[in-house]
């Protein structure tokens, strides 16, 4: 009998869109070394390929990522400098994630658990389902949150619900995530890859250099003279772009714009 082998990432580039899709419906796809490994390795393609405008990150089999393998983390025998090496690997890749210079976008179905919602949080636009279940879990098992948490969440929803949320570690549903901005809408489950895709196609005709600047600002420090500051030399150097000067001239022509949000 032939035994077909399904790889636990599933990677693919159509028109110009990155796919990865963590497929491990043994752990609910949770970030054990194999698949941390794999992540990194399809990260590092997409940095390389200037050819990629936009990434769409997804999990198979009902559930987005369920979190760490608690299996290995209890087996790994690993003493504390081990287990800081073990993050530091880890955010070499997590950092290539969150300051790529093209969007990414997760589509959330079923859980996001612990190191799975980092995972999410670290797009720059989420969709979920009804189905959708988020957890800062990490208190549960005795643990401080990892893979960007401390980063992204108070970002999204303020220092103090950021501290309930990690504290409690209690599971917040579709309509509650949605409500805190953890995910930026709704879609029917089979309807999750296509608006995703929708969307990141919409990117293959933005301003490069634009998409870039944003992401790039919004990461600068917080303070309002470091923004401005930014916001002018990102604005001088996307005024000397190609795409705006087409741009305009689309405008003036009274042409559809090339950049448009699907609806």
């Amino acid at each position: 009998m032939k035994v077909t082998t399904v790889p636990a990432l599933g990677y693919e580039v159509v028109d110009q869109v990155a796919t990865l899709t963590l497929n491990d419906p043994s752990t609910r796809n949770a970030l054990g070394p194999a698949m941390r490994d794999l992540v990194a390795e399809a990260l590092q393609a997409i940095e390389r390929d200037r050819g990629i405008r936009a990434v769409i990150l997804t999990g198979a089999s009902g559930h987005f990522c369920s979190g760490g393998d608690l299996r290995n983390i209890a087996s790994a025998g690993l003493d504390n400098q081990g287990w800081r090496e073990r993050l530091h690997d880890l955010h070499q890749w997590f950092k290539i994630l969150v300051t790529l210079d093209r969007p990414v976008i997760a589509a959330v179905d079923g859980a996001a658990f612990g190191a799975g919602l980092g995972l999410a949080l670290a797009a720059d636009y989420v969709i979920g389902t009804p189905r959708t279940r988020m957890a800062v879990s990490f208190l549960r098992i005795g643990l401080v949150p990892d893979c960007g948490v401390f980063y992204t969440l108070p970002r999204i929803v303020g220092a103090q619900r950021a501290k309930e949320l990690m504290l409690s570690a209690r599971e917040v549903g579709a309509d509650e995530a949605h409500r805190l901005g953890l995910v930026a809408e709704l879609q029917a489950p089979d309807q999750l890859m296509a608006r995703a895709r929708a969307i990141a196609a919409s990117f293959v005709q933005a301003s490069p250099s634009a998409v870039s600047l944003i992401k790039r600002a919004m990461a600068t420090g917080d303070d309002l003279a470091t923004r401005l500051e930014f916001e002018a030399n990102a604005q001088a150097l996307a005024m000397g772009t190609q795409h705006h000067r087409d741009a305009v001239g689309d405008f003036l022509a009274k042409q559809p714009a090339r950049f448009q949000w699907p609806v």
